[in-house]
């Protein structure tokens, strides 16, 4: 009998989507990522298509930093796969909030490149139901709008023709243990996840252990419910913002545009802010770091009288607003 966790998996992503193609499946060589190399091996089925393992060692914790990667590639040897490494270009000195965002760029463009090089159609990453259920904690917490709320999507477009899919987002943590424990199968431990210097790591570590004890012990269930809600609102509102969009955007590159405010004017700071939030979306323009704040300054800017104003938000992007435009630009 096929044990839960792969059926759970070949549901949630039939393996037939794949067969034909190849699939970059990015592993640290901790539980989640293990599960998921170990489970889309299970499913394959017969076909052109293969996997092909990516491991980003950011060099972050030292020996651990390398034990992590000394460990995923017995796996890949055992599992008969190719393994891809990256590091980073400079040698990191310490773990801090500030680097985080940064090293997730790193790694995502890291994975862009093993999926361009190897001819890939999808690079498969190993968040969880936890993990989404953290997420829209995070972003309750720091400030967000309806599409926050919507937490980590399925899927989203990497680069051109390559797509970043999240195939264990319905699956729990718990079940992956159970799933690894099943197959004897060990795995690393980041010590780093229990570093309450990182604010995702107090909610995982603290808070919604606190709220599930005190407040409500399906809190996990609910926070997973308002995301699914709040994804199901913000795609009506895409679709209208899309409109909107086709009437206002001059495209000038992948890292700058215009936007007419003209077009704008009546729309009331809610509309704004949604417009602005696919905007980023389209352009594929880090989003983790703007809260609410961002959304409605950046909003204002496209309302008449903020001629001349300027501001740099995250991701190193400089709005300016000229008298019928707002102009963005993302510096590298």
């Amino acid at each position: 009998m096929k044990h839960p966790f792969l059926c759970k998996l070949e549901t949630a992503w039939k393996p037939q989507e794949w067969r034909d193609l190849t699939v970059i499946v990015c592993v640290s060589g901790g539980a989640d990522s293990v599960a998921l190399l170990r489970g889309l091996a299970s499913l394959r089925v017969d076909g052109p298509g293969k996997l092909v393992v990516a491991h980003f060692n950011h060099r972050l914790r030292g020996s651990a930093s390398n034990a992590d990667e000394t460990f995923t590639r017995a796996l890949c040897e055992h599992l008969e796969l190719a393994l891809e490494v990256g590091s980073p270009n400079a040698q990191p000195t310490e773990v801090a909030e500030t680097s985080e965002a940064a090293a997730r760029e790193a790694r995502y463009a890291f994975f862009e490149d093993v999926a361009k090089t190897q001819g890939a159609r999808f690079v498969a990453t190993a968040h969880t139901a936890d993990d989404q259920a953290e997420t829209i904690l995070h972003r309750i917490v720091r400030g967000t709008g309806v599409s926050g709320l919507g937490g980590i999507p399925r899927t989203r477009p990497l680069a051109t023709g390559i797509t970043m899919l999240r195939p264990l987002l319905t699956i729990s943590r718990s079940e992956i243990t159970v799933f690894l424990e099943s197959l004897s199968q060990p795995f690393r431990d980041d010590a780093s996840n229990r570093d309450l210097r990182f604010t995702r790591n107090r909610i995982r570590v603290e808070l919604l252990p606190e709220l599930t004890r005190d407040y409500n012990p399906q809190v996990r269930s609910a926070l997973l419910r308002l995301g699914s809600l709040a994804a199901d609102s913000q795609q009506v509102v895409l679709s209208l913002c899309s409109d909107v969009l086709d009437r206002c955007i001059t495209w000038q590159g992948a890292d700058q545009v215009q936007v007419g405010c003209k077009p704008l004017a009546a729309f009331p700071p809610a509309v704004l802010r949604e417009v602005l939030i696919a905007l980023w979306k389209n352009l594929n323009w880090p989003q983790q770091e703007m809260g609410f704040d961002h959304w409605n300054r950046l909003a204002e800017m496209l309302q008449p009288g903020q001629s001349g104003k300027q501001h740099t938000l995250p991701g190193k992007i400089v709005a300016i607003r000229h008298e019928k435009n707002l102009q963005l630009t993302r510096h590298s």
